[in-house]
């Protein structure tokens, strides 16, 4: 069996094949194929959204004569208790895709000024639609709370004011090491794994 990992971002697709090596199980990219697709991303949950990029990126492949294929897709954010649960299944999108994160954690920190809960958690579902037409899907999360301030270099996104009690740093400052040992989309690959090789 071969599996596609849905999307376009050569970065995401090199670290999960890395991972998927290890396990001895092949994983490719669209590019690998010369396609390129776009699946929808229009729903209220990560585990409806993942499974959605991974269903509808199998029916393209399928109609472009691609079989004996299983197809990956991951939906992930950021869920901060204070804000309701955003920004959530919104978190690419969150202020405009073009706004750069700086942006938007500052107007997060702005949001928790004077807020004494602080709680939140990074959350990924990664979804496997199989060609006998099963999807299977699993969940990694990691909890921590938001930093006073931004913090670190490392990482992307929200992570410089995602602090992680574990380790008493942010997301940011943890070690590509440190970070993959907790990382949510980590978790949620490795329980992939599992399913996939039982």
């Amino acid at each position: 069996m071969t599996y596609i990992f849905a999307t376009n971002n050569p970065g995401k697709v090199r670290e999960i094949q890395s991972i998927f090596a290890q396990a001895n199980l092949s994983l490719k990219s669209l590019a690998d194929f010369g396609l390129s697709f776009e699946a929808g991303e229009d729903g209220d949950t990560f585990e409806y959204n993942a499974r959605q990029k991974a269903t509808e990126t199998l029916e393209f492949l399928y109609k472009n004569g691609h079989k004996d294929i299983a197809v990956l897709a991951d939906d992930s954010g950021l869920c901060i208790n204070a804000m309701g649960g955003q920004p959530g299944v919104d978190s690419a999108n969150f202020m405009g895709r073009e706004t750069p994160y700086n942006v938007r954690n500052a107007h997060i920190l702005d949001e928790l000024q004077f807020s004494p809960v602080r709680a939140a958690k990074f959350v990924c579902v990664i979804a496997c639609a199989m060609p006998c037409g099963k999807t299977i899907t699993t969940t990694g999360e990691v909890h921590g709370y938001i930093a006073q301030k931004p913090a670190g270099s490392g990482g992307f996104g929200y992570d410089p004011i995602f602090h992680v009690p574990k380790y008493g740093k942010t997301m940011a400052q943890l070690s590509p090491e440190e970070k993959n040992k907790i990382s949510h989309r980590g978790q949620a690959l490795a329980l992939m794994i599992e399913e996939l090789t039982i």
